[in-house]
């Protein structure tokens, strides 16, 4: 959010009320509606302190992501401030919230003292930047996905500014990460259920409707990439359960069948579809997808490892399974934990609840969130370099590898 954002803002009138969520007919958008969720109910969630971290929350655009991640009801939470660009936005987002005080920007809203930490619903393009401006100010920040978009150089601002910050929770609300699947995957990786990942698969595949415009953008941000700059709902099927980067890939991309229609962007894609191998940390190989055909929704993936898998449930050989039953009866949890009072496991899975409260709990008990800086790059990263192979051809293009 800039000067030149403002400008944009004051100058197109008639686009805000075309954009603008409050003014449109409603519209479930896919993923939102998928609420699903495996929660366990023997436990009962308790707080540990009675300390609210005071926030403020950036972003109530066509998604109105803003306040989906449960932020505003959470009871370690005093929601101080939102901020959207559009005015008639940011009263809808006000109104919703039950929050007063409000903000022109991002830029305005840094400045206020009292506010900890923001989340950053924002444009895709600013999710960097934006994360910068927030911790260059003290704040610890959270951003909808991915890290960053479309400019590499952004990856070591932020790697940078995370590296000058440690005291900060920098922190990516990837969905994947608490579908059922993978939150179970993780847990069982890291007890040594599996062992090394021989391979894995990752899948984001969002169809639209044919014959109707795709999802709105600001200044059209969605139409101005490609597929594997926006990864991470696919990548985290690795990444989000080994914790290990992707070191290389080969991507091809599909563009319409009819050549006739295939107009470059302003980028000079013409892919609808890119499809990428890559070679992990561990030697083993990931097939990850970012596709806009038709077909189901899916944000979806499976592994297969030395002694087991995992494709919905785990299916092992007798090591495997021996590891499995010992890691459960040893009290390993696989189902998620129950949120605080209130809190809304929300849609993409039952995710966004906790994802929101995976950011508060890190900010209060100083630990890493969920999906940190290096997780966060190393999920990001891959596709900007899978899209570079598949401009090539396929050829085989190395990802740089991060560290605090």
């Amino acid at each position: 959010m800039n000067i030149s954002r403002r400008s944009f803002l004051a100058t197109s009138v008639a686009a805000a009320g075309a954009l603008s969520p409050v003014t449109q007919a409603a519209e479930v958008i896919k993923g939102f509606d998928d609420t699903k969720t495996l929660v366990d109910k023997t436990k009962v969630w308790k707080p540990f302190t009675d300390r609210k971290v005071r926030v403020g929350i950036v972003g109530h655009g066509v998604c109105q992501f803003g306040l989906s991640f449960e932020l505003q009801n959470h009871p370690n939470v005093e929601l101080v401030a939102v901020s959207d660009l559009f005015p008639d936005r940011c009263a809808d987002m006000a109104k919703r919230a039950q929050c007063k005080k409000t903000y022109p920007s991002l830029e305005e809203m840094v400045k206020d003292d009292s506010i900890e930490a923001i989340y950053c619903a924002t444009d895709a393009p600013a999710h960097a930047k934006h994360a910068i401006l927030c911790m260059e100010h003290g704040k610890h920040v959270a951003t909808a996905v991915p890290a960053f978009r479309g400019d590499i150089e952004d990856a070591e601002r932020l790697l940078a500014c995370c590296k000058k910050n440690k005291g900060l929770v920098y922190a990516m609300f990837e969905t994947s990460c608490f579908h059922d699947d993978l939150y179970a995957m993780e847990k069982l990786f890291a007890a040594g259920v599996f062992g090394r990942i021989v391979y894995s698969e990752g899948e984001y595949c969002h169809p639209h409707s044919l014959g109707k415009p795709s999802l709105g953008s600001y200044k059209d941000w969605r139409k101005n990439g490609c597929p594997m700059w926006y990864p991470t709902h696919a990548t985290a099927y690795y990444v989000g359960v080994t914790h290990k980067p992707l070191l290389d890939v080969s991507c091809q991309g599909t563009p319409l069948f009819d050549k006739e229609k295939r107009v470059p962007n302003a980028i000079g894609n013409i892919f609808k579809s890119e499809v990428g191998l890559f070679r992990t940390a561990e030697g083993g190989l990931s097939r990850m997808i970012v596709c806009y055909s038709q077909g189901e929704y899916l944000e979806a993936g499976r592994i297969r490892g030395e002694y087991g898998g995992f494709n919905k449930t785990f299916k092992g050989d007798a090591t495997g399974t021996q590891r499995y039953r010992e890691a459960i009866k040893g009290g390993l949890a696989i189902t998620k934990y129950p949120l605080p009072p209130g809190v809304s496991p929300g849609g993409h899975g039952g995710s966004h609840g906790y994802l929101g409260d995976d950011f508060i709990d890190a900010i209060l008990r100083g630990r890493k969130p969920r999906v940190d800086i290096i997780d966060a790059l190393n999920m990001t990263v891959p596709g900007y370099y899978a899209h570079l192979s598949a401009m090539k051809d396929g050829e085989t293009m190395k990802i740089p590898q991060y560290s605090l």
